[in-house]
């Protein structure tokens, strides 16, 4: 009498959808100077970025030859605290230093 072996045959496993962070969705105010190139309504910290990187490109202060880096305006340049140029990764935090808590 041969034995046979079953073998219960799943369905593999469905990827999670992942929510988005709430500490992102949260609207965050500019201050007076941030106000200046984003606009004064608060704003979730997605869409402020959005409006940063337009307002970059639109001006074209993206650095032709390095590209991670961004030159100020006089509007960013009050932003990112005198700086006439900064990296992407630095303008970040600056920003951050910019929101009303």
């Amino acid at each position: 009498m041969a034995t046979t072996k079953t073998t219960k045959i799943t369905k593999p496993a469905e990827p999670a959808t992942k929510a988005p962070s709430a500490g992102f969705m949260k609207p965050v105010q500019p201050d007076d100077v941030l106000a200046k190139v984003v606009g004064d309504k608060p704003l979730p910290r997605t869409e402020l970025t959005k409006k940063l990187w337009a307002y970059i490109r639109k001006a074209g202060l993206q650095d032709a030859k390095k590209k991670t880096l961004i030159n100020a305006d006089e509007n960013l340049k009050a932003v990112f605290n005198g700086k006439k140029q900064v990296s992407m990764f630095e303008m970040t935090k600056l920003v951050s230093g910019h929101l009303k808590k």
